[in-house]
């Protein structure tokens, strides 16, 4: 069991690649610049030669994809919050594409405790912008008092609770899925962690990306509704 410990530990460490003028680049930096550039360079070569008329079958299967992935957010986050679906469809992009690197030989951005932070930061920025540019300053300020002002301070005090819910969840079920591989490792080291890799690595990594965007999606629509 200190093996657990200390593979823990490692993959806790965030390590840093390089410096640039003295600031440190870590791991999890460089993994989402890999993501983003193999994500920027299919979309380049993938919107290419795009035919109104008469497309092919690449293209017809793009627009499949995009159509699907759309509704799926907007399922979540219902018409009146459609403004918001690309936001959300690139997050649960990235998400799912972090959990899954792993597979590659990388580790998971995800597993970097200030990715998580990041992330949950930038969706409940999004989500008070939301609701500001629905009520307004003075409605979005007076939602604070609502059902009845003496609920204010647990009102205030969700603007922390929300992020920080979305980061640790996040966070805990990705970690929490490798410190279970390390243990089946450990009482049955063949055969079995291959069948629970293909669960914790594919679904449940896919699952913690639906997740976050659909709390996300659903902190959004309670704001704008």
């Amino acid at each position: 069991m200190g093996n657990l410990g200390e593979s823990l530990m490692e993959e806790l460490t965030c390590e840093t690649v390089f410096t640039v003028g003295g600031i440190g680049v870590s791991e999890s930096v460089v993994v989402t610049w890999i993501i983003m550039a193999v994500f920027l360079i299919a979309a380049l070569l993938l919107t290419r030669n795009l035919k109104v008329e008469n497309p092919g079958r690449g293209q017809l299967m793009l627009e499949y994809a995009i159509t699907w992935l759309q509704g799926v957010v907007e399922g979540i986050i219902g018409e009146e919050g459609r403004e918001y679906v690309p936001y959300l469809a690139s997050i649960l992009i990235y998400i799912g594409t972090a959990n899954l690197i792993g597979i590659f030989g990388f580790k998971p951005p995800t597993k970097d405790l200030n990715v998580t932070v990041g992330l949950a930061l930038m969706s409940i920025v999004l989500i008070q912008v939301a609701g500001i540019r629905k009520r307004g300053v003075k409605g979005w300020l007076k939602s604070f008092t609502e059902p009845v002002a003496i609920v204010t301070p647990i009102n205030i005090l969700e603007l922390v609770i929300k992020p920080l819910s979305l980061c640790m969840r996040l966070f805990g079920n990705v970690l929490g899925a490798f410190v279970i591989m390390k243990l089946i490792e450990y009482v049955l080291p063949v055969g079995l962690p291959v069948v629970c890799s293909m669960y914790f690595d594919l679904f449940d990594g896919l699952i913690q990306a639906y997740v976050f965007v659909f709390l996300t999606g659903l902190f959004i629509k309670e704001n704008i509704e």
